[in-house]
């Protein structure tokens, strides 16, 4: 139970390191090529030349949608950095997504156990919403909690993956709570991704 969780955790902690770097990556390739001054029209990872490493992928176009408590959030892969990401760890492997938005006060992540596979539904192993409504006012963070009485955290259904510039289409739920208290009530959380490479 102990290492499941500390996988589940590890997994979190890389899904957050990826989509933080590629963020500044994709912020500070974006500032050169203005400085440059490119006037062609260029998808954005093209303009930035990424190379993704074999079954993770940085979206150039598309949008990751969250929904909780009434109130619908995107990502826009045009302007934000979200990342399509395999992990192995061991034996264990796991797929997610994760995203930053360009003024870096709202991100989103969500993994599940296994591989990434076209028309699959999967469990959900992990998921964290964190945002920052002004300056004034403290972190807002959803996450999953050891407290969950329920087996089953949502689940990840993926229509379409790694298919022509298709990263991956799909819908997921899952359940989250504000904080780590043993009568944290949980929200459900409901999103869309359809992340494409240009």
């Amino acid at each position: 139970m102990i290492r499941n969780s500390f996988t589940k955790w590890f997994f979190l902690l890389m899904l957050s390191v990826s989509v933080a770097v590629s963020s500044c990556q994709k912020d500070s390739e974006v500032k050169d090529i203005d400085e440059a001054k490119t006037t062609a029209s260029k998808d954005s990872v093209s303009a930035v030349n990424i190379i993704n490493t074999p079954g993770n992928f940085l979206a150039g176009k598309g949008t990751l949608k969250v929904t909780i408590e009434d109130s619908t959030y995107t990502f826009d892969a045009v302007k934000d950095s979200i990342a399509f990401i395999n992990v192995h760890d061991g034996d264990s492997k796991y797929f997610g997504i994760t995203a930053i938005n360009k003024a870096h006060n709202m991100s989103f992540g969500i993994s599940s156990s296994g591989l990434a596979t076209v028309k699959t539904t999967s469990d959900v192993a992990g998921s964290q919403f964190l945002f920052k409504i002004d300056d004034k006012k403290p972190l807002l963070q959803y996450t999953l909690t050891k407290y969950a009485s329920q087996q089953d955290f949502g689940k990840i259904d993926m229509a379409d993956y790694n298919h022509d510039s298709m990263i991956a289409k799909g819908t997921f739920f899952t359940f989250l709570a504000k904080d780590d208290k043993s009568d944290s009530p949980f929200y459900r959380v409901e999103g869309s991704f359809e992340l494409q490479l240009k």
